[in-house]
C-alpha cells in the first residue's frame, strides 16, 4: 500500500514538473526567443539542454513508477479489455510521442542555435513545442481520468 502510495506521489509529481517545463518553454521562452529578447544564444542552449534533462529524468522515472503501478493495478486482460486499461495504455503512447517530441525539438533547437542563429531555431520549432505541449496536458488529463476513476462516474 504505502510502495503504491509513494509511486503514484513520484509519478505524478515527475507528471507535473515534465509537463509544467514543456508549457513554460512553448509558451514564455520560445516566443521571447523569437521575438528578439535574447541577445546571444547562451540562454536558449541552457535552457533547452535543462528541459532535454528534465524530459529525460521524467520519461525514465514515470516508466518505473508507470510500469510499477500498472504491474500492481493491471492484469494483461484488464489492461487490454477495460476502459481504464486503455486509458493506461493510451498513456504511455502520449508519453512515448511528448518523449520524442522534445527530442527532435531539441536537438533541432540546437543545430539551429549551433550557426548562432536566435529567432529563426526559435521559430522553426516552435510548433513541435506547442504539439508537446499539447500532449503534455492531454497525458495530464488522461491521469486525471484514471486516478478519480471518471469513467465509472460517467
Amino acid at each position: 500500500m504505502v510502495d503504491t502510495f509513494l509511486a503514484q506521489t513520484i509519478h505524478l509529481v515527475f507528471a507535473a514538473i515534465w509537463a509544467g517545463s514543456v508549457f513554460y518553454v512553448t509558451f514564455v521562452i520560445l516566443p521571447l526567443a523569437r521575438d528578439g529578447a535574447f541577445n546571444t544564444t547562451k540562454p536558449l542552449e541552457v535552457i533547452s539542454g535543462k528541459l532535454t534533462t528534465i524530459s529525460r529524468v521524467s520519461a525514465l522515472v514515470l516508466l518505473a513508477s508507470g510500469g510499477h503501478l500498472a504491474g500492481t493495478r493491471y492484469t494483461s486482460e484488464s489492461l487490454f479489455n477495460t476502459t481504464n486499461g486503455h486509458l493506461v495504455l493510451g498513456m504511455v503512447a502520449l508519453w512515448a510521442i511528448l518523449a520524442g517530441l522534445i527530442e527532435i525539438g531539441g536537438k533541432q533547437l540546437e543545430a539551429g542555435l549551433n550557426g548562432k542563429k536566435l529567432r529563426e531555431p526559435a521559430s522553426d520549432v516552435l510548433s513541435l513545442y506547442r504539439a508537446a505541449s499539447v500532449v503534455a496536458i492531454a497525458l495530464l488529463v488522461v491521469g486525471g481520468m484514471i486516478t478519480t476513476n471518471v469513467i465509472r462516474l460517467l
